[in-house]
């Protein structure tokens, strides 16, 4: 009755109150100061998560409290103050003096953490208590010098804390933090008890040999109220987390979510174990330190290395294919094809059947087989009896690749779509309704069932009227013409043609050659090598799915050719690496591509637009995303929703929050976990092989309007239902013109 007359008294007269409150006594902890005097200490214990716990747990909070009050000022608004530590360090050995603690590197911070969230609390207080009325608001008038607490506040102190939290930015994030603390969705019940405390006192109560509880558990338990009643909300999170917890193995639990976050849905953040209390650690949890990601130049050191290996590779297998050559020749047989090119299969790419023999001899799935004299899997040789396959449908979603892909780490077919591997001859067999020129004459985009033959015959008409040409400037391809874009009733590939022709004729003919390009650091955010093999340029040429060089490689020419020198253009688009942020680095490394992306991010100091081409497995599609606004633009050539790249979607929105944490930027409570993901009605593909040529002029297109707000039903310059063949093959011109100009092919 008391505490509620003098809230009273504190609400409607002010000038009383600081008559009334000195009746009343500050807390100091005297008796520990007398037992200090004697020389009597108190003993604390510790719970295996390194948390205080024990019959003195309470008292030393308390007394930390009081250390707090008469040391720093509570004008200090950082912890992490530099200037803080001479105080720090007096409270540190004040609390020595009267408790049992081992003088560690582990219990001093959980010591001074602790400290830090007293000094907090103690502010709240004061701010509370004299600053507010009974609704919460702040007052108007000018709040009197706390009397009762001047051994700790001097009135230059008071002045200045008044001030501080008059602040309108403070007070908006004061209102903004009331409003998220007010109705909490699963409310805390143990009042000051605390998560290690509570551990603690269940594991007497039961008489349990075991050191710690889960964490769901705990959760749990803290919910429970004083009638021991559980709502079914809590206990529904409960039962999912220990359906959860017999399917996440501990190291899954550590590296990405624990199964408590995963059961609500929320991230969990870096340092933090959801359901364990102050001072617990992944750490002190799982007793065993997280896996440091590799710096930026680990990575450059290990791409350096492989691609050495590669180098290695490559002469290994020049040097061997001389000497089969040379050995084919003393044979006097008709085997004059390369030990890569069988001669039960047509030679070229043709349409083909995949089947297993084990456990059961079955149709598992359909593809290309690719039977090219000299042809490598991934710039390695293929193994003997093997041809190289494009895996397009799967029949048997549980079947197993006949070789394990160790490039990408995959193991099952269905992952393997729009990849190739290495298949066994015999359980290649040829479909015989491969056509083997389209059945229409139709100006459109090249579909997905026509043959290379049939797709060199578009362009015949153009190759004869350019053939004398080129052919009268072998002796100096050197200087190949560079000549503008006919219109499109003549339309004529002659960039393709052209360094088609320069291909053939240079040493990037021979199987394993490749090409490297340098990015730039501006491009990327870090300097890298694109490695370009002889099967990119013949996906340009053949009009087949693209690789993630081919699509880096039009990057570098949109950065060169739009954006360098440019500065409007430079510091509005940036760019997001395939290589280091797909599909499977997602699942494998989260915290690696979240670490590339924030710290993208972290690189602007304006609003930009990063542009990501991301590779979902088999499928290319774009993102185009504002950091700062918040928002990620969707483009998918096969109308498809984000909620089917789930994986993409949770690391993008965490990154946002990450990098909205790292900048210290203040959000609303509707806006802190809601990230605005816009559909743009893009221009649609119509097979499954022009993904990748969509995306590259997704970003040509961007770049080009300059806008970094992106219209939901795309650009009218550039709106249309779907992109024509005419379109399309204007991106493989600029491609191969690059290629050119470049001299990245030369004889």
């Amino acid at each position: 009755m008391a505490s509620d007359q003098e809230n009273s008294q504190d609400a409607n007269a002010p000038d009383d109150t600081s008559e009334k409150e000195i009746t009343r006594g500050i807390t100091i902890m005297k008796s520990i100061i007398r037992d200090r005097d004697k020389a009597v200490t108190y003993n604390v214990n510790w719970n295996a998560d390194n948390q205080l716990i024990g019959s003195n747990a309470a008292k030393l909070a308390s007394y930390i409290g009081t250390l707090v009050r008469m040391h720093i000022p509570i004008t200090a608004t950082r912890w992490s103050n530099k200037e803080l530590g001479s105080a720090k360090d007096k409270i540190w050995t004040e609390i020595l003096r009267s408790f049992n603690i081992e003088d560690t590197t582990i219990q001093k911070k959980y010591i001074l953490q602790l400290a830090g969230k007293r000094h907090r609390g103690w502010r709240t207080f004061l701010t509370n208590k004299y600053l507010k009325d009974k609704e919460k608001k702040f007052v108007e008038y000018d709040p009197e010098y706390p009397v009762k607490y001047a051994i700790f506040i001097t009135e230059e102190e008071w002045v200045a804390f008044v001030d501080q939290r008059r602040d309108e930015n403070f007070k908006k994030v004061s209102a903004t933090n009331r409003e998220r603390a007010s109705n909490p969705t699963y409310a805390y019940k143990k009042g000051r008890l605390g998560y290690a405390r509570l551990e603690e006192k269940i594991l007497d109560e039961t008489k349990s040999d075991a050191t710690s509880l889960p964490p769901h558990v705990l959760w749990k338990e803290a919910r429970v109220g004083k009638d021991g009643t559980v709502r079914d909300d809590v206990q529904h999170i409960y039962d999912e987390c220990e359906t959860l917890s017999q399917s996440i193995s501990t190291a899954e639990d550590q590296e990405n979510r624990s199964v408590l976050s995963r059961a609500l849905n929320v991230p969990e953040y870096p340092g933090r174990v959801r359901g364990k209390g102050h001072g617990c650690t992944p750490t002190s949890l799982y007793k065993n330190p997280r896996r440091r990601n590799p710096s930026n130049q680990e990575v450059m050191e290990t791409l350096q290395a492989l691609q050495a290996q590669v180098l290695q590779l490559q002469k290994d297998n020049e040097r061997y294919r001389c000497m089969e050559k040379c050995s084919s020749q003393l044979k006097e047989t008709s085997e004059k094809a390369s030990i890569n090119c069988q001669n039960k299969f047509p030679e070229g790419i043709s349409s083909c059947q995949l089947y297993l023999s084990s456990p059961t001899y079955r149709l598992v799935g359909k593809g290309k087989v690719h039977n090219t004299s000299g042809d490598l899997l991934h710039h390695r040789p293929l193994p003997d009896g093997h041809l190289k396959v494009s895996v397009d449908v799967v029949l048997d979603k549980d079947a197993l690749l006949p070789i394990p892909d160790i490039v990408s780490e995959t193991t099952l077919l269905r992952d393997a779509i729009g990849s190739f591997v290495a298949w066994p001859l015999d359980l290649i067999f040829i479909d015989d309704e491969t056509p083997t020129k389209p059945a229409s004459k139709d100006n459109g985009i090249l579909r997905h069932n026509e043959s290379v033959a049939s797709q060199k015959e578009v362009f015949a008409q153009g190759s004869q009227q350019l053939s004398q040409k080129i052919g009268s400037r072998q002796k100096n391809k050197r200087d190949l013409p560079v000549t503008s874009l006919p219109k499109k009733g003549a339309f004529v590939p002659r960039y393709q043609i052209s360094l088609e022709t320069l291909v053939d004729s240079s040493d990037m003919a021979t199987a394993g050659a490749i090409r490297l390009l340098d990015m730039e650091e501006d491009i990327f955010g870090y300097s890298c090598t694109e490695t370009i093999g002889k099967e990119d340029l013949e996906h340009i040429f053949r009009h087949q799915e693209l690789g993630v060089g081919v699509i880096h490689t039009y990057i570098r020419f949109l950065y060169d050719n739009f954006m360098r020198g440019n500065d409007q253009l430079s510091n509005r688009f940036r760019f997001v690496s395939s290589s280091l942020v797909n599909k499977a680095l997602i699942c494998r490394e989260p915290d690696s591509c979240r670490e590339y992306l924030v710290k993208r991010f972290m690189a602007s100091s304006t609003n930009n637009l990063y542009l990501w081409p991301y590779n979902s497995g088999c499928h290319w599609l774009l993102l185009a995303i504002d950091p700062l606004k918040e928002v990620v633009y969707f483009l998918n050539s096969i109308d498809g929703e984000w909620t089917n790249y789930p994986d993409m979607k949770q690391l993008v929105d965490t990154s946002i929050k990450v990098f909205r944490s790292q900048r210290q930027a203040r959000v609303p409570r509707t806006k802190s976990s809601n990230i605005t993901w816009i559909k743009v009605q893009c221009p649609l593909q119509r097979n499954g092989i022009d993904c990748g040529y969509f995306v590259m002029r997704f970003m040509r297109e961007i770049i080009n309007m300059n806008q970094i707000e992106i219209p939901i039903t795309y650009f009218d310059e550039y709106k249309c239902a779907h992109y024509t063949r005419l379109q399309l093959e204007q991106i493989k011109e600029e491609l191969c013109q690059y290629f050119i100009e470049k001299r990245l092919i030369s004889i």
